[in-house]
């Protein structure tokens, strides 16, 4: 179930908000300037989906996104327990960076913790099937697809060159909870 919990940047011990219902997390992340909606398949995507599928069973909302927010390109990315470089990558990306275009993941299935550091706080988001999450560009945030990641995404880019990250060097992302 996707969960929202808010903290204070200088207190990871006590939450100042706490939510698993949709409609109360999107107006949390939309109030901070964080898209988050969930989409739904317009076809089934049966057990072992390609992403070719994928991206068919989804088209008519990457439609309206990309009509919306020029977007110019999207992939589908998937992470399992079972990936030689998980360790590697989940370091990589559990160090606070930013991007100089909005980052925008749909969760197809699995999960993903993304953590957000803006006005003061620290927005967790647990993503999950039917989730979609936009940070945008220059919000100080990481990631977290835990130990034994399980996990397919839709990436959508308005930067052809895909996932560029500017690493801030800000230790925060070690204080706060994290996925597992």
């Amino acid at each position: 179930m996707s969960t929202l919990t808010i903290y204070s940047e200088n207190d990871a011990s006590q939450a100042l908000w706490h939510s698993q219902d949709a409609e109360a997390i999107r107006e949390q992340l939309n109030a901070a300037g964080v898209r988050f909606e969930r989409w739904e398949a317009n076809q089934p995507l049966g057990e072992a989906p390609t992403p070719e599928t994928v991206l068919t069973a989804y088209q008519h909302e990457i439609e309206k996104l990309v009509a919306e927010k020029n977007y110019q390109s999207w992939d589908v990315i998937s992470m399992r327990a079972s990936h030689p470089e998980k360790a590697a990558l989940r370091e990589k990306f559990l160090a606070e960076h930013t991007h100089g275009e909005d980052e925008v993941r749909f969760f197809v299935e699995g999960a993903g913790l993304f953590c957000l550091h803006l006005n003061g706080k620290v927005y967790q988001v647990l993503c999950e099937k039917n989730d979609l999450i936009s940070v945008p560009a220059g919000t100080p945030h990481w990631f977290d697809m835990g130990s034994q990641p399980n996990f397919t995404a839709i990436r959508i880019f308005d930067n052809p060159e895909g996932w560029v990250a500017k690493f801030t060097g800000n230790p925060i992302a070690d204080i706060y909870p994290r996925i597992d």
